[in-house]
């Protein structure tokens, strides 16, 4: 089992660990009985999930003698609301939660994202520890304590930044994720080779039947690859004012063409698609090559992610909700753009002009 320190030095009491191998929840139960972050542990996790582990993994904690609970809502990225969110704490409420209590996030990016907002605000913050089950989460979002709900015209809008107690990634919940899950967490190990590390990109390449085979030994390099990456951003700037920022690469568009589509376009496809403009968009400013921006495109559609807008989005509802993008400035929409693979940049304000025509020649 690797495990990967995240050091939060201003914090330090911040400070955890992120735990990587297969078979691990038996070293997760040992580590909550040890630390004893609780006295009661609440499993937050959506219906697919409790269907296809909840059982098992409340098992192996209670096992352990851990007075634990389960608490899930339904599946899915509408059920990332405020709403929820109050129907979550309304039951631990119900349930007898108190301040000595520990959530535990077992899913995806929906549930890691609502079980940390829900965390930081239950009676002023408790505790949770992060059990991601997708690859997306396992690589991104199960780390660095963002936390965060959609409304309706914008995602994430309702957020706070709140650390996990520790990231558990047992590899073994890959087995079982569904094709186009474990595709859309392509998309941001994908980004980190295009922001960071572009020899990444190469493994991604060269191990491409590996990852189809989803070669546990290969996952394993990767994840970890991709972990260490995003702790290093983290650690520098924790709470997303500078360097962080560039973990936003492909999310600008992504998140409006998300939430444009209903969520019918997934996250990953939706950041691939964003990253795919913002390279785009990079070459037409003058700061990328041709050359490069063919090498970023071949290598999104390469691991089979879309690198076309579907022709049925509507360009100007795309465009209106960048305008309502969290990480605008007044009337200034900052992209992350590149000037190399490795070299990435948040660039002060693009043309909405150029960003109407770029969407407009990416529709399929």
């Amino acid at each position: 089992m690797n495990k990967i320190r995240v050091h939060l030095d201003r914090k330090f009491s911040a400070s955890y660990d992120i735990h990587i191998g297969r078979s691990i929840l038996d070293r997760l139960a040992l580590l909550l009985s040890k630390n004893g972050w609780g006295s009661r542990y609440f499993i937050v996790t959506d219906s697919r999930v409790a269907r296809m582990h909840g059982d098992r993994v409340t098992g192996v904690l209670g096992g352990m003698g851990l007075k634990v609970e389960k608490i899930e809502f339904p599946a899915g990225e509408t059920s990332k609301n405020i709403h929820t969110c109050i129907g979550l704490v309304e039951e631990l409420v119900e349930r007898g939660a108190d301040r000595t209590s520990a959530l535990i996030a077992l899913g995806g990016g929906v549930v890691g994202d609502m079980t940390g907002l829900v965390a930081s605000i239950f009676m002023r913050g408790i505790p949770y520890v992060q059990v991601p089950t997708t690859l997306l989460a396992q690589v991104d979002s199960g780390i660095g304590g963002k936390t965060g709900v959609d409304i309706p015209s914008a995602k994430n809008l309702l957020g706070t930044f709140h650390q996990p107690r520790a990231v558990f990634i047992d590899l073994d919940f890959l087995e079982t994720l569904p094709p186009r899950d474990f595709t859309n967490g392509l998309a941001e190990i994908v980004k980190y080779g295009i922001i960071e590390d572009p020899g990444l990109l190469e493994d991604l390449r060269s191990g491409i039947e590996a990852l189809r085979e989803r070669d546990m030994k290969f996952l394993e390099r990767i994840v970890s690859r991709s972990c260490r990456i995003k702790k290093g951003i983290v650690e520098i700037d924790e709470t997303e004012k500078g360097l962080r920022r560039i973990l936003n690469f492909g999310h600008t568009v992504g998140h409006a063409v998300e939430a444009e589509s209903a969520f019918a376009v997934s996250h990953g496809e939706a950041v691939a698609m964003g990253m795919a403009a913002a390279t785009i968009l990079s070459e037409q400013l003058k700061y990328l090559s041709a050359e490069d921006r063919k090498d970023v495109l071949s290598v999104i559609r390469h691991v089979g992610l879309p690198d076309r807008i579907p022709a049925i989005l509507d360009t100007g509802g795309i465009l209106s909700r960048l305008k309502r993008d969290k990480k605008k400035e007044g009337e200034n929409i900052h992209f992350v753009l590149l000037k190399k693979p490795g070299m990435p940049f948040v660039n002060g304000g693009v043309p909405l002009g150029l960003v109407s025509e770029t969407i407009e020649a990416m529709k399929a």
